[in-house]
């Protein structure tokens, strides 16, 4: 009996860890931040622009868009191991040079973002949510 309750206590903890992520950002908000991206990105498989399609985007390695031309340090990172885990994407978000010095992404990223200044955690964690919406 013992060992089922904690069994059960196990799977609940694991599924309220599971929505706790999930709830980590709102989508329709990010869609909303998306429009600091989509001079030159889209969510469209297989729609590049000037960057890469970002459909898949979270959980996805690095550099891994077929046919699509990626800086050299980008490259480079990809060939390291680089994945677009949530916090890696939150890092890039927000300073794209900090992590890809040398990359040819030219935003400067949401902690510099005027509209999004005040609060770019928020807003990148929104925009988080909306790129692992487009599966």
């Amino acid at each position: 009996m013992k060992k089922l309750l904690m069994s059960v206590g196990v799977v609940a903890g694991l599924t309220m860890g599971a929505s706790v992520a999930q709830a980590a950002g709102d989508a329709a908000a990010g869609k909303e931040v998306f429009k600091e991206c989509m001079a030159c990105h889209t969510v469209e498989a297989g729609k590049n622009r000037v960057g890469p399609s970002l459909h898949g985007v979270v959980g996805r390695k690095a550099g891994a868009i077929e046919g699509f031309r990626y800086s050299k340090p980008m490259q480079e990172k990809a060939a390291g191991g680089l994945e677009w885990t949530p916090e890696n994407l939150k890092a890039y978000l927000m300073a794209p040079k900090e992590v890809v010095p040398g990359g040819t992404m030219s935003y400067a990223g949401l902690k510099n973002a005027p509209k999004y200044k005040a609060d770019p955690d928020t807003a990148v964690e929104n925009l988080i949510a909306f790129l692992a919406e487009s599966k």
